[in-house]
């Protein structure tokens, strides 16, 4: 059996009051090896739990443990999955991975594709990297709902897009799944005149013939840097490709929510934002299955803004200060409009789109704005006021930036305060309420 180093021990657990510590070994669970974190779970279900624990002596014992169901006794390790993540082995012709500038940090240019990570971060995996064992494992675990990278149910183009020969079989994974009862929602990274047209059209249908089982899918613009010397040629949708991509998949939820009473398929943000379009209301989607995936981010923002202006443009403000919102070109029109009602009531506020020199102009979204490019763009321009970001620009549970520009730097190299918001409306207009 493997030994599983324990990191560190939650103070105040059952763990600690049975004594283990940083630096002791799990050996066993019920008597079982634990390979991953999905084991874990699985076995720390139940009411009662034996725990086989070798100390930093070497000397092993056996707790024998009665808590409640699905309660946890507190143990931390190295790697939140317990077992090392699974790289992936894809070679995908649109890979964002593969178009990062030289010298970024490695951790960075790792490519993982494992379905504990779907299962419990939401991480999209391409089933292409797994083998039996490991699909009847979801089965069996019941690691529902899972996040797949689709792009197209046609298994030849699937094989050429991913260029990975096991890419081919992903209808029958995919009903494999869902026939066991595996909630799955799918997404779409399309890519002009190769799986959009007619391509688009059948793999939606495909799709939508497995609902419930697949629930949602979510199509979204392939994104290009301006790194990808020696990769496939892409290029980026024009205009009025976006705008015939909108009206196409307009087509099929009108058709889907008839039959299905679900729109079922979701456009990314992006693609109306490409097309100059008016972003959908909120109520287009419905339980936002995908907003991780930047499908209705922009209204659901824009819901949570107004609920809470009318609640707040009444009451009076803490903060003066003059406020600078930075953000991506694809939200710039979109946060000015937001900021207009700001301005509407007496604040300072302005707008101030970022372009992405660091991977590159075709790059617009918020999230990939880097720290150099705020420096370098607002020079001279951020002094004593307050510079308003969204954490979707850092390195999630730190103050980093992707260039590895710490949110002090910016501060100290434009003489500006930064504050950090959510993507979330009212927390954004609570941080300009108060300057906070």
């Amino acid at each position: 059996m493997q030994k599983i180093n324990i990191k560190d021990v939650i103070k105040g657990s059952i763990a600690e009051e049975l004594g283990i510590q940083k630096g002791d070994k799990l050996i066993s669970l019920n008597g079982r090896e634990v390979i991953d974190i999905i084991d874990y779970r699985y076995e720390m279900a139940n009411e009662f739990v034996q725990v086989e624990i070798e100390k930093i002596s070497g000397e092993r014992y056996v707790f024998e443990i009665e808590k409640d169901y699905n309660e946890d006794i507190g143990l931390v390790f190295e790697e939140e999955i317990i077992d090392r993540p699974k790289r992936c082995r894809n070679k995908c012709i649109f890979c964002f991975i593969d178009q990062l500038p030289k010298g970024v940090r490695k951790s960075l240019l790792f490519k993982d594709d494992d379905y504990r990570l779907s299962f419990l971060q939401g991480n999209f995996i391409t089933l292409t990297n797994m083998n039996e064992e490991e699909i009847d494992r979801i089965i069996k675990y019941r690691l529902s709902p899972i996040y797949v990278s689709i792009h197209t149910t046609d298994g030849d183009l699937r094989v050429r897009m991913m260029r990975n020969p096991n890419a081919r079989n992903i209808m029958e994974n995919l009903k494999k799944l869902v026939n066991n009862g595996i909630e799955v929602h799918g997404q779409i990274v399309l890519c002009p005149e190769i799986n959009d047209g007619a391509e688009l059209d059948k793999t939606i249908k495909d799709l939508s013939d497995l609902y419930s089982g697949v629930k949602s899918v979510a199509v979204v613009p392939v994104g290009l840097t301006d790194h990808r010397h020696n990769l496939y040629p892409l290029r980026p949708f024009t205009i009025d490709e976006a705008r015939e991509v909108v009206e196409q998949v307009s087509s099929w939820q009108e058709k889907l929510k008839a039959r299905l009473g679900t729109s079922f398929v979701f456009l990314s943000d992006e693609f109306y934002v490409i097309g100059d379009l008016p972003i959908p209301d909120y109520d287009h989607y419905e339980d936002f299955p995908q907003i991780e995936n930047g499908v209705g981010l922009m209204a659901l923002f824009k819901h949570q803004f107004e609920e809470a202006f009318q609640r707040r443009k009444r009451l009076v403000r803490r903060s003066n200060k003059p406020y600078l919102i930075v953000t991506g070109i694809a939200a710039y029109d979109f946060m000015r409009n937001i900021s207009q009602k700001l301005k509407s009531i007496g604040f300072d506020i302005e707008v101030m789109p970022i372009v992405n020199k660091f991977f590159g102009k075709n790059i617009t979204v918020a999230g990939l704005v880097v720290g150099k490019d705020i420096i370098e763009q607002l020079k001279g321009k951020a002094k004593g006021k307050t510079l308003v970001i969204p954490r979707v620009m850092l390195k999630e549970g730190s103050d980093i930036f992707l260039d590895d520009v710490k949110v002090r730097e910016v501060e100290d190299a434009l003489g500006a305060e930064v504050i950090v918001s959510e993507v979330d409306g009212r927390e954004f207009l609570q941080k300009i309420y108060r300057g906070r």
